[in-house]
């Protein structure tokens, strides 16, 4: 399942700044724009698997899991 997020970048000096709008914490800065989208991603998806796992480990012994469609 592909999930859209929305990086929001600029360029400061010599670097490159970037962050998403949906998940807070998801920031990054690098020397080009294409190193920052691959780390943004690399970012992202540990953020989300944190998150994931830490909303499990929060509701168990006894949870149910259901999808939200926005």
């Amino acid at each position: 399942m592909a999930r859209t997020f929305t990086a929001v970048t600029k360029k400061v000096d010599d670097w490159w700044l970037g962050w998403t709008e949906e998940i807070p914490g998801v920031n990054c800065q690098e020397r080009t724009r294409e190193e920052l989208f691959d780390t943004l991603k690399i970012t992202l998806q540990e953020a989300l698997e944190f998150n994931r796992m830490e909303a499990l480990r929060m509701a168990a012994p006894d949870y149910q899991e259901e999808l939200l469609t926005l």
